[in-house]
């Protein structure tokens, strides 16, 4: 049977990998937007699990790292679904 950590490091591993490969197949600003945030879950998810596994008990310096990572991935999320619409808008606008 696996250990409560191997699962979550298999779930990084599998957030990770899907992230990527929406990366590169998805052409679509939205879809290529969500696959990044996907990818950044993975990493969060992954610093996490080596965070735990270090000896001596969790090092609070990865959770910090992923608590700042949040803020900027929301923050980054937020400036490129503003760039999206934007591209949309003008997309639009150039049919006329």
């Amino acid at each position: 049977m696996m250990a409560g950590l191997d699962v979550y490091a298999l779930a990084a591993a599998a957030l990770i990998g899907l992230g990527f490969f929406g990366l590169i197949v998805q052409m679509h600003p939205l879809k290529r937007l969500l696959a990044v945030n996907v990818l950044g879950n993975g990493v969060f998810l992954a610093l996490i699990v080596i965070a735990r596994r270090l000896p001596g008990g969790p090092d609070p310096v990865p959770h910090a790292m992923v608590l700042t990572g949040i803020v900027i991935a929301v923050s980054a999320t937020a400036f490129g679904l503003a760039l999206v619409r934007r591209q949309a808008r003008d997309e639009e606008g150039d049919d006329e």
